[in-house]
């Protein structure tokens, strides 16, 4: 599975072009204030985490859902091939004087 962040086309679909304007309706309709570099980040970055309490501001102030910022791919992923194990000899008896011996 695959999820994929489209916060930049949902506010594009919206005539939300800029950072800017994202963070002045994220403050107007949602009361979220937001630094002008974590909006930046969410519009241009995929975050790998994201705060529910944020998740919410974004879909009151875009009046979208969390379906219209997330793509989920559901095809499943394949698994890579693991390399085959090493091979590991038995160690060899060693006598007193440190010489093999053959095998019982």
């Amino acid at each position: 599975m695959r999820i994929r962040w489209r916060l930049r086309m949902a506010a594009a679909q919206r005539e939300v072009w800029t950072g800017t304007e994202l963070r002045r309706l994220l403050a107007e309709k949602a009361g979220l204030e937001l630094s002008a570099a974590s909006v930046s980040a969410l519009m241009t970055k995929e975050p790998s985490q994201i705060k529910m309490s944020t998740l919410i501001a974004l879909c009151t102030a875009l009046q979208c859902t969390p379906d219209d910022l997330f793509e989920v791919d559901i095809t499943a992923l394949e698994k890579p091939v693991s390399p085959p194990r090493p091979v590991v000899a038995e160690p060899k008896a060693v006598n007193a004087r440190g010489r093999s011996m053959p095998p019982m």
